[in-house]
């Protein structure tokens, strides 16, 4: 992936891969090949820690924007994601039953949560932050957080 918005804040360094779209939780999501793949930001992952298990909602599940996708537990905390479009899952990355450590090796490649069948991709699009904006609310974010005690 060589198109990339990068900060490091504090000595943590965060990327946004702009080829993909993000809801406000960080959950990204992508249009390919008629279906949207969607994973957790490497912002997330790493302020989330290290994942010990994931949890998708199973295949076939139909789910509307903001309806929860998926539980991941780390050695910190368990977080509650929540899907970015509308539709109905079609595939579970294979790997998060074995390996969910993908998540944090590789957000944006391996780690990837689920595949998603949408009606209205451009719709869904149009609600979501693009890259740039994303970037902006992720920094925000980490800056408040590098402040903290």
């Amino acid at each position: 992936m060589s198109n990339i918005l990068e900060t490091t804040i504090d000595k943590f360094t965060f990327k946004v891969a702009v080829d993909r779209f993000y809801n406000k939780e960080g959950i990204w999501a992508k249009e390919e090949n008629g279906r949207v793949r969607i994973g957790l930001s490497d912002f997330d992952q790493q302020r989330s820690g290290d994942v010990a298990f994931a949890e998708i909602k199973p295949v076939g599940t139909s789910l509307t924007a903001g309806e929860e996708v998926a539980v991941i537990e780390t050695i910190k905390v368990n977080i509650t994601y929540t899907s970015p479009v509308n539709g109905r899952i079609v595939e579970i990355n294979p790997m998060m039953d074995n390996a969910p450590e993908a998540i944090n090796q590789d957000p944006y490649g391996a780690g990837w949560l689920a595949e998603m069948e949408v009606a209205d991709w451009d719709a869904d699009r149009a609600k979501l932050l693009d890259p740039q904006a994303y970037f902006k609310l992720m920094k925000g974010q980490a800056e408040v957080e590098a402040k903290k005690p």
